[in-house]
């Protein structure tokens, strides 16, 4: 069974795309056969690897989502890309289960030949998103280091609760902060809060992202940062997040 890990955080601007290209191509330089698969209709998952979205995403067509597979520039990791009209799927699905169900069966069938897939989810928690928690076995949630931050994690361990009772593989979650300052004061006790907290504290990475420009410069490039800037400290802080969240699986 292929390892599913889903990448989400309903609110936008944390790193999650990001998140979910750097890690992808951190995973399949590791040698393992990888799928990224990109549900948000912004599609940046896609254009950060330098691909064009679909006019109808392959999840949401009636066959095999193999056809629609590309294959990106990193040795051993593929994409599906996304679609500008996901958001009208979003809202179809939300009237009809049975496009739900229909998805989760082109997922599970096209998954089943990787080693690991990940999911680049909208930033929301509508249909799409729960949907995908449910295929996955963990979840990585990134945030960045603002108070805010906090507010939205109490709603995402709730639903990651709720997916985790349900009738998903979801077996673990962790949080990774991003875009990480130690020089600012604000960083440092957000940090602090977050791990020692009763609620968070089990789920935190040790592993932080910190504020890189080359992070953000990539993705216009259409290149993750280990092709576009190999010796950057984003690398480097990606490459030990792949080797942490490896290590539980």
């Amino acid at each position: 069974m292929s390892q599913v890990f889903c990448v989400a955080n309903q609110k936008g601007g944390v790193g999650k795309t990001t998140t979910a290209i750097s890690l992808a191509s951190a995973v399949a330089r590791s040698g393992r056969h990888t799928l990224l698969i990109d549900l948000d209709s912004q599609c940046n998952a896609t254009s950060g690897l330098g691909l064009r979205p679909t006019r109808r995403h392959p999840l949401a067509d009636d066959r095999p989502i193999s056809e629609s597979v590309v294959s990106a520039e990193v040795k051993n990791l593929d994409v599906l890309p996304g679609c500008p009209g996901m958001s009208n799927v979003e809202m179809m699905a939300a009237r009809d289960p049975n496009l739900l169900a229909s998805m989760t069966r082109r997922f599970r069938e096209g998954v089943a030949d990787y080693d690991a897939v990940l999911i680049d989810s909208p930033p929301s928690m509508g249909p799409i998103t729960r949907a995908a928690l449910a295929w996955s076995t963990e979840v990585i949630m990134p945030i960045q280091c603002e108070y805010f931050a906090m507010e939205g994690l109490v709603r995402m361990i709730e639903v990651l609760r709720r997916a985790k009772e349900g009738e998903g593989t979801l077996a673990s979650a962790g949080i990774v902060m991003t875009m990480y300052d130690p020089q600012l004061e604000l960083t440092r006790d957000i940090d602090r809060q977050i791990r020692e907290s009763d609620v968070f504290g089990n789920y935190v990475y040790q592993t932080v992202i910190p504020w890189d420009v080359t992070v953000s410069e990539a993705p216009s490039h259409g290149e993750s940062i280990f092709e576009y800037a190999p010796r950057s400290r984003g690398a480097r802080a990606y490459a030990e997040l792949c080797m942490e969240v490896l290590e539980y699986v």
